[in-house]
């Protein structure tokens, strides 16, 4: 059985559409190859790569990417994190199913670090979830 590609898209590459990355690779890496992109590159924010880390899931050779760099892959699936990628998600050649799960981006929080932890939490726990439910194999 082919494997189907995979996008998780989002604004910056950085946060969310990571964390996805990495869950969805660990759920379904049989199934799947995975990627993540943005309509923009912000760079892998350290909070994520941390609170990643406490699931024993490293991104540390993750990288911030758009989505042109990613123009030669036929994708199965584009799965959205965030309501600006979703408005601006591009029409890929071929025929994908699209799915749209806006989460809140803990990278926008403001507070003490513990704040900031706390927001990357939540939204990796929803994210998780999400990873963890999503039917990718229809």
């Amino acid at each position: 059985m082919k494997k189907k590609n995979i996008l998780v898209l989002c604004t910056g590459n950085s946060c969310r559409s990571q964390m996805a990355e990495a869950y969805l690779k660990l759920y379904y890496a049989d199934q799947c190859n995975v990627y993540s992109a943005g309509v923009e590159k912000h760079g892998i924010n350290p909070f994520a790569m941390g609170i990643l880390m406490e699931d024993n899931l490293d991104i540390s050779n993750h990288y911030s990417k758009t989505i042109d760099e990613l123009d030669d892959v036929p994708f199965d699936l584009i799965i959205t994190v965030c309501d600006h990628a979703n408005e601006v998600c591009p029409i890929f050649p071929g025929k994908q199913t699209k799915i749209h799960h806006n989460f809140k981006d803990p990278s926008k929080m403001n507070g003490s670090s513990n704040d900031l932890i706390r927001a990357f939490r939540e939204t990796r726990d929803e994210i998780k979830e999400f990873c963890q439910n999503i039917n990718i194999l229809n």
